[in-house]
C-alpha cells in the first residue's frame, strides 16, 4: 500500500472470515505469482547493497522436521519478509543437507541394508523392506554394493524432501524455491570438490598416517568437533609394573590396553618417582620393557600420580606420544577388536600365549580376560572399583570412540598453527554475532583447537574425495603423490571413474592407480552453503568453469542463521573455508537461536524420543499460531515448546480477521485518509502508532523481532479493547459525517500499517485481509515508516487513549460489579483521577458517552488514581415473552 495513505477501493470482505484454508489458498498464489523470487536482474543492475542475503541451514534429509526447525526457521523468515519489505531484494535460497551419516543410518533401518563395497552393483535390487521393518538387528541387514546402496540413498532423501517442502510452504517460509540445492547434488558435489582441490593445491588440504579417533559401530573417522563427553562406567584397576627396586603401581580403567603400553609418565615435579626418570620398567603379564618419563600434563593429586601411555588409550595419550616422541604399538583394529596378529614387541615373550587368547576379542572381553590374568599373577593390587568415567563418544554413537592410526585427510584449522589460529579468531570478531555473547562461544572454541579438521569419512552416501593415487612397481600406492582431475570434469568418483590419462583395466595393477575410498566428512560440503547457493562455481555454455556475476552482489551474505550447538562445526567450518578462498568471512552477521526444551526442560531432539511433529500442530492450530509461538522466542533463548503460547497467537490471528472487517465495514473511503483525521482521539491513536513503527522498525534493525512483535501486538489489541469499542457509535455516523469521517478514516490508516507491522509474523492472515481492500500483496508492500501516520505531526498525546479506555474500564467494572449488562444505561457518574488524564477525558468524552451508554450526568472530579463514585445504572429491561 502507498506511504501517502490516500483512497483505496472498495473492500471485498467474506461474510464469515475464517483461518480454515488460508494456508491452501495463499501458499499456492504466492507459488504462482512468484512473490517472494529473488530479482536477478535488478541485483545485477544495482549495488551490492540493495540486497539482502541469507545462508539458510539445509536441514538434515533424514525422516521428519520437528518443532525446533520450525522454531528457528520462522526466526529467519521474519527477518526476510522485514527486509522485503524495506526494500531490500531478499536473497533467499533453501537447501538440503543430505550426503552423510544420518542418511545413511535412516536408509538402512527404513530398507534393512547395509553397504558393502566389496559387492558389485545390481541393477535390478529390490530392497527386503521400505519401512515396514519393525525391529532389525545390524547383522540382519542385507549387505548390498555401495552403488546399490548410495542408489537407495538418493531415492529416500528425494522423497523425504518432498515432505519436508511441503511443510515449508505450509509454515509460510517465504523461500526462493527457485534457488534450491542438495548437498549430494552434482553442483554441490563439484562446488565441494573444486574447494577441496584449491584447498590442496595451496596446501590447506593434506593427508597423514596419525592417530584418530574412530567408531566402531559406524566404521569412521570422527572429527574434534563431532565429540560427546558422557559418563561412563567404568571400573580402577590397581596394576604393578616391574622395576629394579620393586613394583610401581599405577591405576587404570583400560587394562585390556597393557600390551600397548608405551610407557609410565609422571609429573616431573613429583618427588615421588623423580629417582625413576630415565628408567625403565616392565609391563605386567606381557614383559615389555618401557621408560619412565615425566610429562607436566600428568597429574599428580590423580589416582597414584603415575600413568600408563599406550597407543592409544585416550586423547592424553596422544598428546604425550606425539610430545615425547613415543613408539606406536596399537593393539586396537578399526573394528573395536584386539588385532589378530601377535605384534612382534609380543612375540617370544611370556605374554605371547596370553595374547593369542586375546586376538580376535572384543574390548570388553579382552578386558576380562586380562584381569583375570592380573589376579593370577599377582599384579592386580585389590580388587577393581567400580567409577563412572568420562569417555569421548560420537555425537551419533552409542558406544565409546578408540583411537586407531589410519590414514585421512583434513583442513588446517588453527589446531596445530598459532598463527592461523589467532587469524581465525579475528575472523569470528568481525561477524556481528546476535546475541553477542555467543562470540565467546566462537572464540573459546577456536582457541581450545588441539588438531587439525578431519574431513574424510569412510561411508558411502557422501561427496567423494576427488583424487586418485599412482600404484608402484608394487602394486603399492603412492600417497604423497594423488592425482587431480581438472576443474572441468568435477563432479567425479575415483572408485568408478578413472584420471585421465589412465583406464579402468589398470585399476588395483602395478603401475596402474586406485581412487581415493572415502568420502569428505558433510560438514565439509555444507561449509559451503553460501558459495553452493550463489554460483561460486558455475559453468558456462562453453563448458568452462566460471562465477555466477551474482556471486558478488549476495557474498559474502548478510546473515547466517543457525543454532548455537553447531557454532563450533557449521559455522567456524564455514568460516574456514570463506578464509582461505576468499580472503573474507561468508557473511556479517550470525543469528544464533536457542533450543526448543520439553516440558521436563530437556531439549528436544530425535535421539531422545521427545520430539513433536510439526505437521498435525500447524492443522490444528494453524501457520500464524505456530510462528507467533515461535517468534516469541528471541535469538540465543531456549524456549519451551508451548501449545498455550499458539492458542494466543490463534485468537490474535482471528482478531486480526474480526477487526480488519470492522474497521472496513463503512464502505468505500475517498480522499486523503489523513487530512480527514480531526478528532483528537483518532489523532492520539495514529500518534501512539507512530511510536509503535518506530519501535517495531528499531526491533528488527536490532534483530530483537520479539520486541517488534510485543510492541505491535500490544498495541493491536488496544486499538481493538479501546479504539474500536470508543469509536463505533461515531464511526456509524452518531456525531455526524465530519466525526464519522474522522474514525473512518482512522481506522483505515491504523489498519493499514497494523497488517504491514504484523506481515512478517502472521503471513496468511495480513495477506487475507489485506486483499479485501487492496491489490498485490502486502509482503511486498513497503514497510511503514512513521512519516506516514501524518496525523500526529501536530504534538498530540497519544496517551489520551489510554486515558478514555481507562475511564470506558472504569464504567464497565462498574456494571459487571452491579451484575448488569454492558448495554445498560448510566444515569449519573463520577469518575475520579489525575487531572492531567481527566482533560484527556473530557476531550473524548462523545466517544465515551456513546461507548459507555452514559446518557445522564458525568462529572469528572481530581484524584489520585482513577475510580467511580455516586453510580446510577439503568439496567437493560428485558423483553416480556409472548403470551
Amino acid at each position: 500500500m502507498s506511504a501517502d495513505l490516500t483512497s483505496s477501493r472498495a473492500a471485498t470482505i467474506p461474510e464469515r472470515p475464517s483461518l480454515d484454508g488460508l494456508e491452501d489458498k495463499w501458499g499456492q498464489v504466492w507459488a504462482e505469482q512468484q512473490t517472494y523470487t529473488f530479482d536477478r536482474d535488478a541485483a545485477l543492475a544495482g549495488p551490492r547493497s540493495a540486497v539482502f542475503s541469507i545462508d539458510t541451514p539445509p536441514p538434515t534429509a533424514s525422516g521428519s522436521l520437528h518443532m525446533g526447525h520450525v522454531f528457528s526457521y520462522t526466526h529467519t523468515d521474519c527477518m526476510a519478509r522485514y527486509k522485503r519489505m524495506a526494500g531490500f531484494n531478499v536473497f533467499y535460497p533453501i537447501g538440503w543437507d543430505d550426503n552423510g551419516l544420518p542418511t545413511e543410518k535412516r536408509v538402512q533401518n527404513y530398507y534393512g541394508v547395509r553397504g558393502d563395497a566389496s559387492l558389485p552393483h545390481d541393477p535390478t535390487f529390490e530392497p527386503p523392506h521400505r519401512g515396514d521393518a519393525k525391529s532389525l538387528r545390524a547383522g540382519d541387514a542385507m549387505p548390498i554394493s555401495r552403488q546399490n546402496f548410495i542408489e537407495l540413498c538418493d531415492e529416500l532423501t528425494v522423497e523425504d524432501e518432498k515432505a519436508f517442502e511441503s511443510l515449508f510452504r505450509r509454515l509460510g517460509q517465504s523461500f526462493d524455491w527457485d534457488i534450491s540445492y542438495r548437498t549430494i547434488d552434482d553442483h554441490s558435489r563439484a562446488t565441494a570438490q573444486q574447494a577441496f582441490l584449491r584447498n590442496l593445491a595451496r596446501g590447506e588440504a593434506y593427508q597423514a598416517e596419525a592417530p584418530g579417533l574412530w567408531d566402531v559401530t559406524f566404521q569412521t573417522a570422527v572429527a574434534q568437533a563431532e565429540l560427546e563427553a558422557r559418563d561412563y562406567p567404568g571400573a580402577y584397576h590397581r596394576v604393578a609394573f616391574h622395576g629394579a627396586d620393586g613394583p610401581i603401581h599405577i591405576e587404570t580403567t583400560r587394562p585390556e590396553l597393557i600390551p600397548s603400553v608405551v610407557a609410565l609418565i609422571a609429573h616431573p615435579d613429583d618427588e615421588r618417582y623423580a629417582g625413576l626418570f630415565g628408567s625403565t620398567v616392565t609391563s605386567p603379564l606381557f614383559g615389555v620393557e618401557v621408560p619412565v618419563v615425566a610429562h607436566p600434563m600428568a597429574e599428580m593429586d590423580k589416582g597414584a600420580g603415575i600413568a600408563m601411555c599406550c597407543t592409544f588409550g585416550d586423547l592424553t595419550d596422544v598428546i604425550w606420544w606425539r610430545e615425547l616422541q613415543l613408539p606406536t604399538r596399537s593393539v586396537i583394529t578399526r573394528q573395536g577388536r584386539i588385532q589378530a596378529e601377535t605384534p612382534e614387541w609380543i612375540a617370544g615373550g611370556p605374554g605371547a600365549e596370553l595374547f593369542g587368547e586375546l586376538a580376535g576379542k572384543t574390548v570388553h572381553s579382552a578386558r576380562e580376560l586380562v584381569v583375570a590374568a592380573l589376579r593370577e599373577t599377582g599384579d592386580l593390587d585389590g580388587e577393581p572399583k567400580a567409577t563412572q568415567r568420562k569417555a569421548n563418544f560420537y555425537e551419533r554413537g552409542e558406544k565409546p570412540l578408540e583411537i586407531v592410526t589410519s590414514r585421512q585427510w583434513y583442513i588446517r584449522n588453527g589446531g596445530r598453527d598459532a598463527d592461523l589460529n589467532g587469524k581465525l579468531i579475528g575472523q569470528g570478531q568481525s561477524i556481528d554475532f546476535h546475541p553477542s555473547f555467543m562470540q565467546a562461544r566462537y572464540a573459546n572454541w577456536v582457541a581450545g583447537l588441539n588438531g587439525d579438521w578431519l574431513v574424510s569419512r569412510q561411508r558411502f552416501f557422501g561427496v567423494p574425495i576427488p583424487v586418485w593415487y599412482p600404484l608402484d612397481a608394487d602394486g603399492e600406492p603412492v600417497w604423497d603423490s594423488p592425482i587431480v582431475p581438472t576443474e572441468e570434469s568435477l563432479p567425479i568418483d575415483p572408485v568408478s571413474q578413472a584420471p585421465q590419462g589412465y583406464d579402468e583395466s589398470q585399476r588395483g595393477q602395478a603401475g596402474g592407480f586406485t581412487g581415493d575410498p572415502d568420502v569428505l566428512d558433510t560438514w565439509a560440503t555444507s561449509s559451503l552453503s553460501p558459495q553452493i547457493a550463489a554460483g561460486w562455481r558455475s559453468v558456462d555454455e562453453s563448458g568452462s568453469v566460471t562465477t555466477d556475476p551474482v556471486f558478488d552482489k549476495v557474498f559474502p551474505m548478510d546473515v547466517r542463521p543457525q543454532g548455537h550447538d553447531i557454532i563450533r562445526t557449521w559455522l567456524f567450518a564455514t568460516v574456514v573455508r570463506a578464509y582461505f578462498e576468499h580472503g573474507t568471512v561468508p557473511w556479517t552477521n550470525a543469528a544464533i537461536s536457542g533450543w526448543i526444551l520439553d516440558p521436563d526442560r530437556k531439549k528436544m531432539s530425535k535421539s531422545k524420543g521427545n520430539v513433536v511433529t510439526p505437521e498435525d500442530v500447524l492443522r490444528e492450530h494453524s501457520a500464524d499460531a505456530v510462528r507467533y509461538w515461535a517468534a516469541s522466542g528471541r535469538l540465543g533463548t531456549d524456549a519451551a515448546y508451548d501449545v498455550g503460547q499458539m492458542k494466543v497467537g490463534r485468537r490474535l490471528a482471528i482478531k486480526v480477521l474480526n477487526a480488519s472487517k470492522f474497521a472496513l465495514s463503512f464502505g468505500e473511503v475517498d480522499g486523503d485518509l489523513a487530512a480527514q483525521v480531526t478528532n483528537p482521539l483518532d489523532r492520539a491513536l495514529l500518534a501512539g502508532l507512530r511510536e509503535v513503527v518506530e519501535k517495531a522498525t528499531a526491533g528488527f534493525e536490532s534483530w530483537d523481532y520479539t520486541r517488534s512483535l510485543e510492541v505491535t501486538e500490544t498495541f493491536f489489541w488496544t486499538f481493538c479493547d479501546d479504539y474500536l469499542e470508543l469509536v463505533k457509535d461515531r464511526a456509524y455516523g452518531s456525531q455526524g459525517d465530519a466525526e464519522a469521517a474522522s474514525a473512518r478514516a482512522t481506522l483505515r490508516i491504523a489498519l493499514d500499517v497494523v497488517l504491514r507491522l504484523l506481515a512478517p509474523f502472521l503471513p496468511y492472515v495480513t495477506e487475507e485481509a489485506w486483499s479485501w481492500w487492496h491489490d498485490g500483496s502486502v509482503h511486498v508492500t513497503s514497510w511503514p515508516t512513521s512519516d506516514e501516520v501524518a496525523a500526529a505531526d501536530d504534538g498530540v498525546d497519544p496517551g489520551m487513549l489510554g486515558a478514555v479506555g481507562s475511564a470506558l474500564a472504569t464504567v464497565r467494572k462498574s456494571k459487571s460489579e452491579a451484575k448488569l449488562s454492558m448495554r445498560a444505561e448510566v444515569a449519573r457518574i463520577t469518575l475520579g483521577g489525575p487531572e492531567h488524564l481527566l482533560a484527556h477525558v473530557r476531550a473524548g468524552e462523545d466517544d465515551l458517552r456513546a461507548a459507555g451508554k452514559i446518557t445522564g450526568s458525568l462529572d469528572l472530579v481530581p484524584a489520585d488514581a482513577w475510580g467511580a463514585s455516586d453510580v446510577e445504572l439503568i439496567p437493560v429491561e428485558k423483553p416480556k415473552p409472548q403470551q
